[in-house]
Parts: structure tokens; C-alpha cells; sequence
């Protein structure tokens, strides 16, 4: 034992200095946060686990009694001593059973309301460092990861304890009988702790590379479902047969070499296991020979051998967990620890809000200069305004910024330098810099369909929960959707299907700008909103913004001519600026686009 201890210390010593431990002590401090939210959850359940345990022993006490009864070696009532054994092992059955059902219940709700935490964390966390993350792989990490979370959160504190009980008691009641027997209790530890220094390195390794592959098969999955129509198109069919195989492929090596592992562990404290038994068990035959105890009382110490073992085995099998545990914690800690969103001016941008509601709100870009964090600098020094009953265009090449532009005004992205502010467009000292909370300020129509399945007037009421049905349709006839969803059989209470599944491009754009008009923001943002439609909808859906009596101020990205000539101003993103053209110059910018177009 003197030994044994001096090894776990050399062991877990050069853990700390090779970093390992270090790494697993912050993720579990992470998990501890989560875990002391539900302290009287693990109480309950460790009780009842404990309250299992006492129960299981008092049922080898009273199986020794029975033996000890029928082979004469004690008096007594055989029949009552039966009738307690019954009654016990239905307690036995009816208490695993409620905890069970306990701890599922417990387990989904616990899960629940981890998710939702991480949810709410992962969607408040940096735009654009979320963006270095694969869809699949965040899908993989709020979902198998955090229900890992939460699972281990309520099961592993509690059944370390309820093992270390079970195994202190049933220690205690050989000790207390016959001291010999408790000897072999120890016998499988050797075995345990050789195991352990490999076990522990190929464990962390195996569920790092678990995870990445989970994430990998998850990616691959939501681009292709996500991209059925172009996989048709192009006739990509086969290709992403032979990608999934080849990804299942690596998947089964790698997990068959997990299985090959597990089975020459499971082998080796099988072994060991059937060692200890057939000791105690020899050893318990010897001991009745030689008239030391009963036929009951070794009956009683083989089963709390068993005890023992599977004590013991349940304790090592808890090394699997928080290596499981940890490893998911690392994973959601490199995304919720990423910068977070400030929204602590909301209350400030509430007030703004509602002071300038009704005579609208002015945008000022001034002097920002802004490069990605690959290096890429899209903006030096631009400025651009815009004010209420205005659409603003903002024109450009493909790849010069007009994207970039949008996000930084929705405060996706934060410049290097300069400043983004709004002021009363009556009173331009009253001002309210740029940030996450100032979003409240907006609505946002981005390129391509962004409509949600559900129906109509459900995405709709998406951006404005207590909207009346008049005002959806308000909001319809203004974005030039009325003509068609008046049409359909269920008006605006039809079904969208995914991803805008059963209307046209320009349909689903229309739907698209209702519902951005229907927010009634201040500020509108239109990201080449109206490409799908045809030229005189699309001037019939601008003028129709540009007379509705909301003080709206709207901005458009586009690269269509015929916009341009309802447009109060037009910026140009010209070597990194935002250059507002000249009367001449916007002419000269319609005739030359639509001389190249025709």
C-alpha cells in the first residue's frame, strides 16, 4: 500500500508538470459551475444510492441467516427470516427502480437547462471568431458535449460517493466478521493502478479524436442535406456516396481500435476479478473446513467480495468519465470563452430609441478602418451618413466591402479605428454610439433566403410577437407580397417550408422585406435584398419604403442601375472609402451598367 501510494503520487506529480492535469483541473472548476446549481439533485440521488447500498447489505446479513438456518448452524424462524430476504430484495428492485427513473428525469432536466445556458452563451459570443467553427462542429459540441455535460454534472459526484460508501461499508462488515477476507478485497488493485498511466493518456487521446470525428461526420452531414439542390445540379451524387463512405470508413477504424483497447482492459480486470473470486472463494471453503465460520457467513463474504470488486471496478470505470467529461468541457470552454458581446448599453439604447422614434434616427460612419483577422484590410478612414426618408446605396465590385459595411453597422464585426454613431435627426447632439445592444435599432433583409419554416405569419411575428394580422398585411402590401399571398388557400397563415421551400427567390425576398418592414426599426439595411426581383418591383417596393410615413432611414447594397435613380446619395467603396458620387458620376455609373447589361 506504502508502495501504491508513493507511485500515484510520482504519477499524478508528472501529470501537473507535463501541463495535462493543469488543463483537466480548470475544465473541471468549469463543470463544478454547472454542477453547484443542482447540489440538492446530487443529495437526492446519493442518498437514494446510499439508502440502495444499506439495503443490498442488509440483504447479505439476512441470506447468511437463512443459510445459517437451514444447515443448522443458528435458530431461529426460517420462514420469517425468508419472508424479511423477499421483502428485502423487492425493496432492492423498487428503489433501483425509482432511481432510475429519478435520475432520467433529473438527467433531461438538468440537460435542458444546461443547453440553454450554452445556447444562449454560444449566440451572444463574437461573431467573428464563432465563424473559425464549422456549423457541424458547434451542432456537435452544443449537442453531444453538452448533454455529456450535463449527464456527468449529475451522475459522477454522486456515484463516487455512493461507491466510496459501498465499498467503506461492505469493507467495515468483513473487517468486522473476519479480518482475513478484507485482504482480498485489495487483491485487484495492482492490477488497476498498472493500467492506469496508459489508460489515462490513450483516454484523453481517443476522446479528443472521438470528438473531432463526431464533428467532422456532422459537418458533412448538414452541408450535404443543407445542399441537396446543388448536389443534383451538378450531378456531385456519387462523389458524396464515396465522401460518406470513406468518412464512415475512418470512423469504424477508429472506433474499433477504441473496442480493441476496451476489450484487452475489460479482459485484464476480468481476470484479475475472477482471481480475487475464486480466492475468496477457495479461501471461504478452507475457513468453513477448519470450523472458523459458517456455511452462511462465507456466503455472506462471497457476496461482499463481489461487493468489493464491483466497488472498486466502479470506482476505476469513473477515470473514463472525467476524462470523458473534461474533454467536453475543453471543447465548450474554446467557444463560450471566446469575447463575449457587450450588451450593457441596452437600457441606454432603449431610451435613444424611444426619445427618437418619432422623428427617425441618422447613421454616421466616420473615418473607420477596419481588416479581418486573416490580415485583409477592407476599409481605411470611410465615412458614409444616412437620415430618415432617405434610401443611401452603397455600390462596389463583388469582394470591396459592401457586406463587410453591413456587418459593421450591426455590430458583427467592431472596427479598428473610427467610430459608428446615430443622432436625433432633429437634434444632432442628442448621440448613441454603435454596439451590440444599439441592434435594436435595425432591421436587416441579408442576401439569399433567410425565411424560416413555419408559417407566414409566424416568421413574421418572429420580429414582432403581438403584430396584428392587419399589420402583417400592411407590411405585406408595402414589400409587394400581398399580390401572391393573397392567393394562397391560407393566406399568411401558409406553410414556408425550409430554407423558403415552396416559393419563388423573389417570393421569399418579398417575404423577407415585409418582415424586416413590419419591425418598423428606425434604420433598414437592405444586403442585396432585391435581386430576385424584377426592375419595376423592385422600384415599386423602394417607393414604397421611401413614401410610407415611417421616418425610416434605408440603407441598400446593390449592383442594380434602376435602384440607383430613387437614391438620395450613392457611395461607391473605392480604394478602401466610401466615396459619395456626384449627380454626373451616378448617371455615368446607370448608363455604363446598363449598357454591359444589355
Amino acid at each position: 500500500m506504502k508502495n501504491y501510494l508513493k507511485t500515484s503520487v510520482r504519477f499524478f506529480t508528472s501529470r501537473i508538470r507535463d501541463g495535462r492535469l493543469r488543463d483537466m483541473r480548470r475544465q473541471t472548476l468549469w463543470i463544478y459551475q454547472y454542477a453547484k446549481r443542482y447540489w440538492l439533485v446530487m443529495i437526492f440521488y446519493t442518498l437514494l444510492g446510499m439508502f440502495g447500498t444499506t439495503v443490498g447489505l442488509l440483504t447479505s446479513i439476512v441470506s447468511r441467516d437463512l443459510v445459517d438456518l437451514i444447515t443448522g448452524h443458528a435458530s431461529g424462524e426460517i420462514i420469517q427470516t425468508f419472508a424479511i430476504l423477499i421483502g428485502l430484495n423487492i425493496g432492492t428492485t423498487l428503489i433501483g427502480q425509482i432511481s432510475d427513473y429519478a435520475s432520467h428525469y433529473l438527467s433531461m432536466k438538468v440537460d435542458a437547462e444546461i443547453k440553454a445556458d450554452i445556447f444562449s452563451k454560444i449566440l451572444v459570443t463574437d461573431w467573428e471568431s464563432l465563424t473559425s467553427y464549422h456549423t457541424g462542429d458547434l451542432l456537435t459540441r452544443w449537442g453531444s458535449d453538452a448533454s455529456n455535460i450535463s449527464s456527468g454534472v449529475l451522475n459522477f459526484i454522486p456515484n463516487a460517493v455512493i461507491y466510496l460508501f459501498r465499498f467503506a461499508s461492505a469493507f467495515a462488515m468483513v473487517l468486522y466478521h473476519d479480518a482475513t477476507f478484507a485482504l482480498f478485497a485489495f487483491l485487484g488493485m495492482p492490477v488497476s493502478l498498472l493500467l492506469s498511466k496508459t489508460l489515462l493518456r490513450r483516454m484523453v487521446s481517443n476522446n479528443q479524436r472521438s470528438a473531432a470525428m463526431g464533428a467532422k461526420m456532422s459537418g458533412f452531414n448538414q452541408e450535404a442535406f443543407s445542399n441537396i439542390q446543388t448536389i443534383k445540379a451538378f450531378d456531385l451524387i456519387r462523389l458524396y456516396c464515396e465522401r460518406l463512405k470513406q468518412l464512415q470508413k475512418e470512423s469504424i477504424t477508429m472506433r474499433l481500435d477504441f473496442q480493441k483497447m476496451s476489450m484487452g482492459t475489460s479482459l485484464l480486470l476480468s481476470a484479475a476479478g475472477l482471481f480475487v473470486s475464486y480466492l475468496s472463494y477457495g479461501w471461504g471453503i478452507y475457513r468453513v473446513f477448519c470450523g472458523a465460520i459458517s456455511y452462511g457467513t462465507m456466503t455472506m463474504f462471497l457476496s461482499l467480495s463481489g461487493t468489493l470488486t464491483g466497488a472498486l471496478h466502479s470506482l476505476t470505470s469513473l477515470v473514463p468519465t472525467v476524462i470523458s467529461l473534461t474533454t467536453s468541457a475543453g471543447r465548450l470552454m474554446d467557444i463560450i470563452e471566446m469575447p463575449r458581446e457587450d450588451f450593457s448599453g441596452s437600457s441606454q439604447a432603449e431610451h435613444f430609441y424611444e426619445k427618437h422614434r418619432a422623428d427617425g434616427i441618422s447613421l454616421c460612419v466616420d473615418q473607420v478602418s477596419y481588416a479581418y483577422q486573416n490580415g485583409t484590410q477592407v476599409f481605411l478612414q470611410a465615412s458614409l451618413e444616412a437620415h430618415p426618408h432617405e434610401v443611401v446605396a452603397l455600390v462596389g465590385p463583388s469582394g470591396e466591402g459592401k457586406t463587410t459595411m453591413i456587418r459593421l453597422l450591426l455590430a458583427l464585426i467592431r472596427p479598428q479605428s473610427g467610430t459608428v454613431f446615430f443622432h436625433g435627426a432633429q437634434d444632432a447632439d442628442s448621440r448613441l454610439l454603435l454596439t451590440p445592444a444599439a441592434r435594436r435599432l435595425f432591421s436587416y433583409v441579408p442576401q439569399g433566403n433567410t425565411m424560416f419554416s413555419g408559417t407566414i405569419a409566424e416568421n413574421m411575428r418572429s420580429v414582432k410577437p403581438d403584430a396584428s394580422d392587419a399589420e402583417i398585411t400592411s407590411a405585406l402590401r408595402l414589400a409587394c407580397a400581398w399580390e401572391f399571398v393573397q392567393k394562397l388557400p391560407d393566406g399568411i397563415n401558409s406553410m414556408i417550408k425550409e430554407r423558403g421551400g415552396g416559393f419563388s427567390e423573389g417570393q421569399a425576398q418579398r417575404l423577407s422585406i415585409a418582415r424586416a418592414l413590419l419591425r418598423q426599426a428606425p434604420i433598414l439595411l437592405l444586403d442585396e435584398a432585391t435581386s430576385a426581383l424584377d426592375s419595376e418591383t423592385e422600384k415599386n417596393v423602394l417607393r414604397n419604403i421611401l413614401q410610407d410615413n415611417h421616418p425610416r432611414t434605408c440603407i441598400v447594397t446593390t449592383h442594380r442601375p434602376s435602384v440607383l435613380t430613387i437614391c438620395r446619395r450613392v457611395y461607391a467603396i473605392r480604394e478602401k472609402q466610401c466615396i459619395a458620387l456626384t449627380t454626373e458620376e451616378i448617371a455615368q455609373l446607370i448608363q455604363t451598367s446598363t449598357a454591359v447589361r444589355t
